[in-house]
């Protein structure tokens, strides 16, 4: 059984979202060239802890920082370090909040200083596909008619899915069934029907030329493209509520 949230949960639900929204709102735009990301990290962490909420990423075993921040080909999960930001990198801002034992997740990549064209319609695609697809999770909705839907955005735009990383449920853990997939698996008619009260984590992860995934030998936990294209990742928290979604973060 899918775990439906009662009105209570999701209040708290929201207000984890909105302790996230205004930390993201105020960390964007002092990210630059010549930061490290341990910097971005303490940044985070200063802001989350200010509004009351806390790092949901470090209720995850063994991790033990406030973000992710992959730069480049890196796709997830890559922990901060003293690595120098750099004219023309592309950086993904992964961060999650728990408040009252709730939990709400968002990451979003973008561009320092100057990139070409190419990346900026890169990053454009998948920001633009996540918009979309959120307006269709509704009550009624098959998750297989969103996870289609996405595919065909991304790889029409000439991209890859990283099929091995997908979206998912969210609440009382940072990571709760269902798994939310940006790809068409099986028969929609025989993937999930969407209902009020579930509270989900819709990441679109996607990589330049290519759909496979490698661990980075030099860093734990990181997940790169296996051919090393960039890589970028969009996600936001949602709750069904009827024919629409609330966006959470």
């Amino acid at each position: 059984m899918q775990y439906i949230k009662t009105k209570q949960e999701l209040q708290k639900m929201k207000k984890s979202g909105e302790i996230l929204r205004e930390v993201i709102e105020i960390l964007i735009p002092t990210i630059a060239v010549g930061m490290t990301t341990n910097e971005i990290d303490a940044k985070a962490e200063a802001l989350i802890l200010k509004r009351g909420g806390s790092a949901s990423f470090k209720t995850v075993s063994g991790y033990l920082w406030t973000t992710c921040l992959p730069i480049n080909e890196q796709a997830v999960h890559t922990p901060p370090t003293d690595r120098i930001l750099k004219d023309g990198d592309i950086l993904t801002v992964d961060i999650g909040v728990v408040y009252q034992g709730y939990h709400t997740d968002y990451a979003t990549t973008i561009a320092l200083g100057t990139v070409p064209q190419s990346t900026k319609d890169f990053l454009q695609k998948g920001e633009q596909t996540l918009e979309k697809a959120l307006k269709m999770f509704k009550s009624g909705e098959r998750v297989g008619t969103i996870s289609q839907f996405i595919e065909t955005q991304i790889t029409g735009g000439g991209y890859c899915i990283l099929k091995e990383l997908t979206g998912h449920g969210i609440g009382k853990a940072l990571h709760e069934k269902p798994y939310i997939l940006n790809y068409l698996e099986r028969p929609i008619e025989k993937t999930l029907l969407l209902q009020s009260g579930m509270t989900l984590a819709v990441e679109i992860i996607y990589a330049q030329s290519t759909e496979h995934i490698a661990y980075e030998r030099e860093l734990e936990w990181s997940i790169i493209s296996a051919d090393r294209s960039l890589s970028a990742c969009f996600e936001k928290s949602i709750a069904i509520d009827g024919e629409k979604p609330y966006i959470l973060t």
